[in-house]
C-alpha cells in the first residue's frame, strides 16, 4: 500500500460511504428517557451535527487510522490527510486545528479525534451506546412493572373499600330489621294490654250495674242493718245493703287526725249513695286522701260530706231527699269500697250515727 502525504487540493474519498465503514449510528441512544426518581444529563457529541458533517468527521477518522476507507463493496483507496486550516467551521467547533499527518502519525490523532468527538462506529462510542440503550430498556421495564404494581394496589383498594361498604350495608339492614321487630312486638303487646283493660273495665261495669240493681231492689225493705232506706220525716239513709265498718271517733294509725271523723258504710262498688236530706251541691270533685267527695248543704246549712265514691251522678244544683248523686267506691285513702259519711255543723263534725238517728232513721 502507498504511504500517504499532504495534499493542498483536499481529501480524495470514494462515493459515500455505507454504515459498514463505521458502524450504524441510532439516533434514538440520546432520546432515552430518565429514570423515575433520578435525572441523566445526556452527553453532548462534540456538538457535532447530525447530517454530513458527522459523514466528514468519519472520513477524516478512518484516514487517520488506517488511511483507506471502504465504500460498499469497491476495493480500499488511498487517501491523504492535508492541512485543514477550516477544520474547526467544518467539526461546528470554535478551536483551531493545523498541521498533517502521515501513516504512522494519523492513527492516535484519528483515533482520538473519533473518540472525542463520539463517533458511533467507534469501538467506545458503539458500547457507550449499547449501555444507554440497555438502560432505557431496563428503566421502561420498570416503570412498566411499577405502573402494573400501582394498578394492582388501587384495584385492592377499591375491592376492600366495596367490601366494607357492602359489610356496612348488611348491618344497617340487619339492625333495622331486629328495631322493626322489636317494634311490632312491643306494639302487639300494647295491643293485647289494652284488649285486656277494656274486658275489664267492661266486667267492672257489669258488675256495678249488678250491684246497683240489687241495691235497689233492696231498697223496699228488708232484714237487717241497711236493709233499705226509707225516708222518714223528709230524710233518707244514705245508701243499701251496707254494714258499718267504723264509727265517729274511733281512733287508730288509719286515719290523720289519729280518729276517725265519720261513719263508714261498707258497701259494693257502684251501690248508689243517695241524698239524706233537701238541699244543694256546693262541691264537687277530688279531695286529695277522700278520693272523689260531694259535699251537700241541708236547708240548715248543714253539710253531710260522701267521700271515697267511685263516680259522682250530681256536681251542682238542688236535690231532694232519696235522690242518688254518686256511687260507693274505693277513691282517696281507703282499704276497701265503703262511703265514708261526715255530717259537720258550723265547720265541725259531729257523729252521724247519732245526727241520722236524730232525724228519726234507724241506722
Amino acid at each position: 500500500m502507498a504511504s500517504n502525504s499532504p495534499s493542498p487540493e483536499g481529501i480524495d474519498v470514494p462515493e459515500t460511504p455505507t454504515a459498514g465503514a463505521w458502524g450504524e449510528w441510532n439516533p434514538t441512544e440520546d432520546s432515552a428517557r430518565s429514570v423515575r426518581g433520578k435525572h441523566r444529563v445526556l452527553k453532548q457529541r462534540g456538538g457535532l451535527a447530525r447530517s454530513s458533517t458527522v459523514l466528514g468527521v468519519g472520513v477524516i477518522a478512518a484516514v487517520g487510522a488506517g488511511g483507506i476507507a471502504t465504500a460498499q463493496d469497491r476495493p480500499q483507496v488511498a487517501i491523504s490527510m492535508p492541512s485543514l486550516p477550516d477544520l474547526p467551521d467544518l467539526l461546528g467547533g470554535g478551536g483551531h486545528a493545523s498541521g498533517t499527518a502521515g501513516t504512522d502519525t494519523a492513527a492516535p490523532a484519528g483515533a482520538a479525534a473519533a473518540q472525542s468527538a463520539g463517533i458511533p462506529g467507534q469501538a467506545d462510542g458503539r458500547g457507550h451506546g449499547q449501555a444507554d440503550a440497555g438502560e432505557a430498556l431496563r428503566h421502561r421495564i420498570l416503570q412498566q412493572a411499577e405502573s402494573q404494581q400501582e394498578a394492582v394496589e388501587t384495584q385492592a383498594r377499591a375491592d376492600a373499600e366495596r367490601t366494607a361498604r357492602e359489610a356496612a350495608a348488611q348491618e344497617a339492614r340487619a339492625q333495622k330489621e331486629a328495631a322493626d321487630k322489636e317494634a311490632e312486638t312491643a306494639r302487639a303487646a300494647a295491643e293485647k294490654a289494652a284488649a285486656e283493660k277494656a274486658e275489664a273495665d267492661k266486667a267492672a261495669e257489669a258488675a256495678a250495674t249488678t250491684a246497683a240493681k240489687a241495691a235497689e231492689g233492696a231498697e223496699g225493705g228488708g232484714s237487717g242493718p241497711g236493709a233499705g232506706t226509707k225516708a222518714s220525716g223528709g230524710y233518707s239513709l244514705p245508701t243499701s245493703s251496707y254494714t258499718l265498718t267504723s264509727h265517729y271517733g274511733d281512733s287508730g294509725s288509719m286515719w290523720s287526725s289519729g280518729h276517725h271523723t265519720g261513719l263508714d258504710f261498707a258497701a259494693p262498688t257502684g251501690t248508689p249513695v243517695k241524698a239524706v236530706g233537701g238541699g244543694k251541691v256546693i262541691s264537687a270533685g277530688w279531695s286529695g286522701a277522700y278520693g272523689y267527695r260531694i259535699v251537700l248543704q241541708l236547708d240548715d246549712d248543714t253539710e253531710v260530706w260522701y267521700c271515697h265514691l267511685s263516680s259522682m251522678s250530681v256536681t251542682s244544683g238542688t236535690v231532694g231527699a232519696g235522690e242518688t248523686i254518686g256511687r260507693v267506691g274505693a277513691t282517696g285513702n281507703v282499704t276497701g269500697a265503703h262511703l265514708h259519711l261526715e255530717v259537720r255543723k258550723g265547720g265541725s263534725t259531729v257523729d252521724p250515727l247519732a245526727w241520722l238517728e236524730s232525724k228519726g232513721l234507724s241506722v
